[in-house]
């Protein structure tokens, strides 16, 4: 009898879908019967439209909202290199499309550039797009990490990588994310599931250096923005097998989510911490294909969830993404439904949380978004 296949792509591909505290913060144990908000929808706002395929988004020094897009993918092919297997491959792309859009404070959308890669899967997944994955910035310098490069999603001659975006749109690699993984295989990678290039997914700054999650291989990097060097912080497939790492966050310690494997099974995902010795220690479970964490000032975390409905990817899952906060003391409300395929979040200056919504899926030109949500007490 054949084994089902289970993939984590359909989302992971970007890592990429239709489609990673405080020493008091200890483990928390969660409430099975998590708490709704009955105002949920009358919290959420469209602040910004007209996004290709919107991820990681971060405010810059400027007050302005700064999105990192999959792109509008592509149809140039490559050879001599391992394409992505079947059913999630084989990519093909282009070396431009990959987008980052900068969102003033009344929701108006600028292009900063457009000539990053961008790429998209092959029919069988519906041709889910990948290229810039998220932003983050290091003092005034805007840095981008790519997913929808390299030699495997038909781009030639740019990998996958962090690059350094100048202000007037022009950019440079300064770390080969690609040649990392190809030399650096991670414990225990997953066949079935496997990119070369890998689909580098959230990434954050801290202390200086900019720390990226990649969820198909399954591993936490260190890069330098100075040196361009690359240093693995934790092969999370070393010990947690095909999670499929996504959202990363700080607050005195790593925070990490994971959107898991198809198909979906409602609360079965976790939140792990990483230790300062490098363990990997679960703090929260009851999660579902978790793709987005912040906190907030009263160090409580958010977890935005993906896709809520049991099955697989389609539209049976539009309007069940959620965003859940959870409290010091591990009780888990949620404080907003109804999204659609949301990839990532992040707090505003104005305390509100912004969120990439339909992210994944949809036709390449100009349905994302990005809804505001204002936080209850």
């Amino acid at each position: 009898m054949k084994r089902l296949k289970k993939y984590s792509l359909g989302l992971a591909t970007t890592a990429t879908i239709v489609m990673l505290l405080l020493a008091s913060f200890g483990p928390r144990k969660v409430d099975a019967s998590r708490r709704g908000n009955p105002a949920a929808q009358s919290n959420i706002s469209v602040f910004a439209t007209g996004l290709n395929n919107p991820r990681g988004l971060k405010f810059g020094p400027d007050g302005k909202l700064y999105v990192a897009e999959g792109g509008t993918g592509g149809w140039d092919s490559t050879v001599g290199c391992d394409q992505v297997p079947f059913p999630v491959g084989p990519y093909t792309g282009s070396a431009t499309g990959g987008r980052i859009s900068i969102i003033d404070q009344s929701g108006n959308r600028t292009t900063l550039t457009d000539t990053l890669p961008s790429s998209q899967t092959g029919p069988a997944l519906g041709f889910l797009v990948s290229g810039v994955a998220d932003v983050a910035f290091v003092g005034d310098t805007l840095y981008a990490v790519l997913a929808g490069a390299g030699c495997s999603h038909g781009i030639s001659g740019t990998p996958n990588g962090v690059v350094k975006v100048n202000p007037n749109g022009t950019w440079n690699l300064i770390a080969d994310l690609s040649a990392f993984q190809q030399s650096h295989p991670v414990a225990n990678p997953e066949p079935d599931d496997f990119e070369p290039d890998g689909t580098w997914y959230s990434m954050v700054a801290l202390h200086g250096d900019l720390y990226a999650v990649e969820p198909n291989h399954g591993e936490v990097v260190r890069v330098s923005p100075s040196t361009g060097a690359i240093t693995r912080v934790v092969d999370v497939s070393a010990s947690q097998g095909h999670i499929v790492p996504t959202a990363v966050a700080y607050k005195g310690n790593f925070f990490f989510g994971n959107l898991g494997t198809f198909p979906i099974m409602p609360g079965t995902q976790k939140i792990l911490k990483l230790t300062p010795s490098g363990n990997l220690q679960t703090w929260a479970t009851g999660f579902t294909t978790v793709v987005g964490l912040a906190f907030d000032a009263r160090d409580r975390m958010y977890v935005l969830e993906s896709m809520t409905a049991p099955g697989f990817p389609g539209p049976g899952q539009f309007g069940s993404g959620k965003v859940i906060r959870v409290d010091p003391d591990g009780t888990q409300t949620e404080i907003a439904g109804g999204l659609s395929f949301p990839s990532a979040m992040t707090f505003g200056p104005d305390g509100a949380l912004y969120v990439s919504n339909i992210g994944f899926g949809a036709p390449p030109i100009g349905l994302g978004e990005i809804r505001r949500i204002e936080v209850p007490n």
